[in-house]
């Protein structure tokens, strides 16, 4: 037979194809054994449709053979076979697929499940290979016919010998290049490796004849030096049934673990397993995993995110980043649908709609299973916040406050009064009768929060405080904005409202009385604060650092610490108290010596941003000062 050109358009298909469509050459022999893996169940499916009970699906099976010497690779399957009009069809235009024609005749039949659905990924045989022949036989025909071709020059259809239906694909490998070593893929450690890491779960056995070595007989023994003989041995590469496939009483939770750390990497058992299936909209099997721990590169830019995905056991993406939203990205584990195509670009799959309904849902079930997991098991849940609870912060301040109202619940702070992290919602519980908002402190440890001056009503009140320790936690509170309808209140802020109203008339009467001395102070200041107050909120501390405005001291730290941002700052309010024997001694210099009064403010603006835990502008005049008035 003449050689046939492919269709114009086939030929730019295949061309982009072999060079764009698949990242890794290695892909080449997963769309080869799943082709075959189709070919076997349209068989197996055209017996059911016609009651043929003379094949098993325990007769069939895909065999994988190599010859170095004429660098060949073959995979053969005993499954439907192809007649020569079909070859003709399904392997001289590209992207025409027999497995979408199969199942679109089959479609009202819900057991079909075909993985090939694209039909391009025969041809990224050409990637590794110079020439690819198909010899085939049609399941009931006496005739066998070869497809041949060498690429985009075309191909050729004659007949040829072949016992038994099925299908053989046969490549004779590229030479290699100082770039490509073509011949890997006749080593067959490089071959199990790819079956195992990409068509584990084919359901059919994939056999392959392995060269292994024994002890030779009577050696070893009796004195006599240990000597070895290879001989070859038909083995099973693959394990067949997914273990996220099989019911729950039949996987034990040291299967699980043991999955887990064998092919995720890790040396500790899951902290939980999530397992999950739906049908509908989104069919899928998923199989998740919460780490013990954080991996050492979790919060660097090199961690990468992500879920394996298969189609139908066949893996067809390493880490599919869309599966996971940023707040959930430490979740390790697996997604097996038979709703996406298996040949399929990444860029494609990117905006695969069963993509997105999948990765709604497992958000969803991920929230459950945390909410569980704090409401019925709190050490563990507390041992995998200290690990990832960072991260459900950030997510609750990403993007606007988009995931907000989906972690508000899971993230927890510690409690001034409880000495333990706690959730938004059991602070809210315990808030007293008179109380009207929620309150908190930023600090660089809980002790240091705790020993601030403002920290001393809010105690002296009995009201419960939240202690924020990470940089991320204040904006993920301002992100929120309130919770059960109570507003968050950083005890820096200008208005606790924690004074009862004869309080605030003494305040005010007393601000009233020194109003000279508090704008001298803040003219002293020169323009470091925007106001000069007596406070309403210190008992034992002389003064306190409040900030008046949406920027608290604590988001200037933040803020000012980020490389190339513009620096903000807060407005700054030095409070006063007004019972302290420091305020005695500012009037009486207010009397007697008002340069000294302008020194007494520096001073004490100094220690307030110390106590603060800001750093001063000239550590070196503030130490000057001290001598001065000493």
């Amino acid at each position: 037979m003449a050689l046939k050109e492919f269709k114009a358009e086939s030929k730019r298909l295949m061309d982009l194809m072999i060079n764009s469509i698949y990242t890794h050459k290695e892909i080449f022999l997963r769309e080869l054994i799943s082709n075959a893996s189709d070919a076997i169940d349209k068989l197996y499916y055209q017996t059911l449709q016609n009651g043929d009970t003379g094949l098993d699906r325990g007769d069939f099976a895909i065999t994988i053979t190599q010859n170095k010497d004429t660098r060949t690779l073959t995979v053969s399957d005993n499954g439907v076979g192809m007649t020569q009009e079909e070859l003709d069809n399904n392997l001289g235009v590209i992207a025409k697929s027999g497995s979408l024609q199969f199942k679109k005749e089959n479609e009202q039949k819900e057991e079909i499940d075909i993985i090939g659905q694209f039909g391009v990924g025969f041809y990224s045989a050409f990637m590794v290979a110079e020439k690819v022949t198909v010899e085939s036989r049609a399941y009931g025909s006496e005739e066998a016919w070869r497809w041949q071709s060498s690429g985009l020059d075309g191909y050729e259809i004659t007949p040829c010998e072949k016992e038994g239906h099925g299908t053989v694909i046969t490549l004779e490998l590229k030479p290699d290049t100082e770039e490509e070593k073509y011949s890997e893929f006749l080593e067959q450690y490089r071959i199990t490796s790819l079956v195992k890491k990409y068509s584990d779960y084919i359901r059919y056995p994939i056999r392959m004849e392995l060269q292994k070595s024994r002890l030779k007989e009577g050696t070893g023994t009796e004195g006599k030096d240990p000597e070895y003989e290879s001989y070859f041995e038909w083995e099973t590469l693959n394990s067949m049934t997914p273990i996220w496939k099989k019911s729950r009483s039949e996987v034990k939770d040291e299967e699980l673990n043991a999955f887990y750390k064998e092919k995720f990497f890790d040396w500790q058992d899951p902290l939980k397993v999530i397992r999950t299936s739906t049908e509908g909209a989104a069919t899928y099997s998923a199989l998740l995993f919460i780490p013990k721990s954080a991996p050492m590169d979790y919060y660097t830019r090199e961690y990468e995110k992500g879920l394996q995905l298969y189609a139908s056991g066949v893996l067809i993406m390493e880490k599919c980043g869309d599966l996971l939203p940023d707040c959930f990205s430490f979740v390790k584990g697996l997604v097996d649908s038979q709703d996406l195509s298996l040949n399929i670009s990444r860029e494609m799959l990117q905006h695969d709609r069963q993509l997105k309904l999948i990765a709604g849902r497992l958000e969803k079930k991920i929230t459950s299973e945390l909410l569980t997991m704090r409401n019925n098991d709190r050490e563990h849940y507390e041992e995998f916040f200290k690990n990832f609870g960072l991260q459900l912060k950030y997510g609750m301040y990403d993007n606007y406050g988009a995931k907000k109202e989906e972690l508000k619940d899971l993230v927890l702070f510690y409690s001034s009064t409880e000495k333990k992290p706690v959730t938004l919602e059991e602070y809210v519980s315990r808030m007293k009768e008179d109380q009207q908002v929620i309150y908190y402190g930023c600090g660089e440890t809980v002790e240091r929060i705790l020993q601030l001056p403002q920290a001393e009503a809010i105690g002296e009140k009995g009201y419960e405080m939240l202690c924020l320790t990470d940089n991320v936690d204040e904006f993920a509170l301002r992100v929120l904005g309130k919770y059960a309808e109570k507003e968050f209140r950083n005890i820096s802020a200008d208005d606790l409202q924690l004074q009862s109203e004869e309080e605030k008339k003494e305040t005010e009467k007393l601000a009233s009385d020194n109003k000279e001395l508090l704008d001298y102070m803040k003219e002293g200041l020169e323009g470091k604060v925007k106001e000069v107050r007596i406070s309403g909120r210190l008992k034992k501390h002389p003064v306190c650092i409040s900030t008046d405005g949406m920027i608290s001291t604590e988001m200037e730290k933040v803020l000012n610490a980020m490389p190339a941002q513009e620096k903000v700052k807060a407005q700054r309010v030095l409070e006063i108290n007004g019972e302290h024997p420091v305020f005695e001694k500012l009037q009486e210099l207010y009397a007697k010596d008002k340069e000294k009064v302008k020194l007494y403010a520096e001073i004490l603006y100094d220690q307030a941003l110390l106590i603060e835990g800001l750093s001063i502008e000239d550590p070196v005049a503030f130490s000057q000062k001290i001598c001065e008035i000493m």
